[in-house]
């Protein structure tokens, strides 16, 4: 099943035809131990790549329903809950939060930067915060979080640090067993979805959670949920065979091999890739006189923000580029008609790419612009090739 587009949104992604064939296989029983085993070969992948002693959760729903399993299981009603955004995304925390009765609380970015830390750790010094949201790629924005800075800051005061890897996992490390500056200081809670870097048509929601994060959802008396309660699901993960829900059967077909094909390219080069795409996709866009939106050390591996020059027409610009079989994204909120999002992330080409490089000049030239799309798509390839060289 050939893609006949091609698809560079923040998400979802465009899907390989190897993925396409596994999504199409004989649908089986839900409890067929044949299926059990495929299901069982996905959630080892996912707990290497998260590289968590805890445990991990595949279910039917999107990434928002990601975000409401991560905070119903771990803030009860009346506890207080601190949303550091660097976008929409983050911002979409608060209202999880408030239909939870969760007593929230947010630092928000100007769009385009990250909230200071001085800033966190004076608001993390009042007290009383039971667990911090950090969305580690806002798709609204580009930026990238720093959780070299961030998660020590938030375990020093004792939170849950909470993290959105939706436009992340797979592309960015997320290592849960990684201690940041002092013991015990980890990511407790990964939350994403299957239709990003991991590549799969939208329609999972994965979430994997630490030892601590399993302690306190064990410390709960009850949460206010069924679907979303991971105590109804945790057997169900260890075993895939019994039933609490009926699997989505084929769009596990469709993550097993997902994660298989990210496990072949290794974990570690598959990140190295991703920050040499978007480095060079950056690089590239820059020499037809468009800017992006955030510092380049805070620029997401997954996706980038541009800002047209002056004269060019939103509409026009991205019409000319569907029209020609190439999707981007339009900017949101107070950045809407400013520019537009291309995602470059899962498992999309470097020809792929260089072709939308080439696109997107037309699309300038166009709209008069005197740009030169060959020496953009070399400005590509020679920073893609630097940054994946040996160190």
């Amino acid at each position: 099943m050939p893609n006949k587009e091609m698809l560079l949104i923040p998400g979802p992604t465009p899907v390989v035809d190897e993925i396409y064939e596994a999504l199409a296989q004989e649908t089986m029983s839900h409890t067929d131990l044949r299926f059990a085993k495929i299901f069982s070969e996905a959630l080892d992948i996912t707990r290497k790549m998260f590289n968590t002693d805890g445990e991990v959760f595949v279910v039917a729903g999107s990434g928002t329903l990601s975000m409401e399993m991560a905070l119903v299981n771990t803030v009860a009603p009346g506890e207080k809950l601190l949303v550091v955004s660097h976008g929409y995304f983050g911002d979409r925390f608060i209202g999880v939060a408030n239909a939870l009765g969760i007593q929230v609380e947010a630092l928000s970015a100007e769009w385009g930067k990250q909230v200071s830390t001085e800033l966190i750790e004076q608001k993390l010094r009042e007290g009383g915060f039971k667990a911090v949201t950090v969305t580690h790629v806002d798709t609204s924005t580009g930026v990238k979080s720093n959780l070299d800075e961030l998660v020590p800051i938030v375990k020093k005061y004792g939170a849950l640090f909470i993290l959105d890897g939706v436009c992340a996992s797979a592309a960015i490390e997320e290592d849960m067993g990684k201690e940041y500056g002092a013991a015990g200081y980890t990511i407790d809670v990964v939350l994403t979805a299957s239709q990003k870097a991991i590549g799969v048509p939208p329609g999972l929601a994965i979430v994997a959670f630490g030892p601590k994060a399993l302690e306190t959802r064990s410390q709960m008396d009850k949460v206010h949920c069924y679907y979303a309660d991971i105590n109804n699901w945790i057997h169900i993960m260890k075993e895939p065979f019994k039933y609490f829900a009926t699997h989505p059967i084929n769009m596990i077909y469709a993550y097993h091999r997902a994660m298989k094909i990210i496990e072949k390219e290794g974990f570690k080069t598959r990140y190295r890739r991703h920050n040499a795409i978007g480095k060079a996709i950056r690089a590239a866009i820059v020499t037809y006189g468009m800017s992006i939106l955030s510092r380049e050390e805070i620029a997401a591996p997954t996706l980038s923000c541009i800002l047209y020059p002056e004269g060019v027409d939103d509409q026009k610009f991205r019409t000319f580029l569907a029209q020609k079989g190439l999707i981007v994204a339009a900017h949101l909120g107070p950045l809407a008609g400013k520019g537009f999002r291309i995602g470059h992330m899962g498992n999309v080409t470097n020809d792929s790419l260089c072709r939308a490089l080439q696109l997107i000049g037309e699309a300038l030239q166009e709209q008069g612009l005197p740009v030169d799309p060959e020496r953009a798509v070399q400005v590509f390839k020679q920073v893609f090739a630097e940054n994946m060289e040996d160190v």
